[in-house]
């Protein structure tokens, strides 16, 4: 049985990630249920607990995810040097963050061109330490993506990507994701307020 439960049904990510957090960072409770109504948030919080060393145990009943939370004898770190918050460290590589699936306000079979041409060009110069994809930015990194293979490449070369969940779950895209991480927004803006110079394409 669960010393605390945090029902999280009805609210979208980063919600119930932020609610865990407070919890984990505060409370004194061994095991902890939470209970959530979408896969980025049962992947999202899956991802925070895990990285503060956390057993999680998932159960799927009538459309929501059951996540059974304990915490190891090693305890719970959330410091923002551990693993789910790490800053990025200046290295002067870029971070890039991506809106959009095709590059510029004219054609679509143009913009999908020129932004698998950009792709190519970011694998071909200084890799950049991160890149994040939000809204329709979440077509590039799922099954049949014009530039799968060079955001694989980027991935292989350390780059980090994360895929903003919400915009995933919103498109219907959640299945076909075939490259870089599920986040959310709170990750993603705790990244974007680091040292690198951001880029974005919209």
């Amino acid at each position: 049985m669960s010393d605390r439960v945090i029902d999280c049904r009805g609210l979208a990510c980063p919600q119930p990630v932020i609610e865990t957090k407070k919890v984990l960072e505060k409370g004194t409770e061994q095991i902890i249920l939470v209970i959530v109504d979408n896969v980025p948030a049962r992947e999202n919080v899956t991802r925070l607990v895990k990285n503060a060393g956390c057993e999680v145990a998932t159960e799927e009943k009538e459309g929501c995810y059951y996540l059974t939370v304990r915490k190891t004898g090693a305890g719970v770190s959330l410091q923002e040097d551990s693993p789910a918050e790490a800053p990025l460290q200046d290295d002067g590589r870029a971070v890039y963050f991506v809106t959009t699936n095709s590059l510029g306000q004219g054609s679509p079979d143009l913009g999908e061109v020129l932004i698998k041409s950009l792709m190519v060009t970011i694998t071909q110069q200084k890799i950049p330490a991160a890149m994040f994809l939000l809204n329709t930015g979440v077509y590039l990194a799922v099954e049949d993506s014009p530039v799968l293979g060079q955001l694989r490449t980027l991935a292989g070369a350390g780059t980090e990507i994360l895929v903003c969940g919400t915009c995933l779950n919103y498109y219907k895209l959640m299945e076909k994701l075939a490259v870089g991480t599920v986040s959310n927004m709170a990750d993603i803006n705790s990244r974007l307020n680091g040292p690198h110079k951001v880029i974005t394409i919209s």
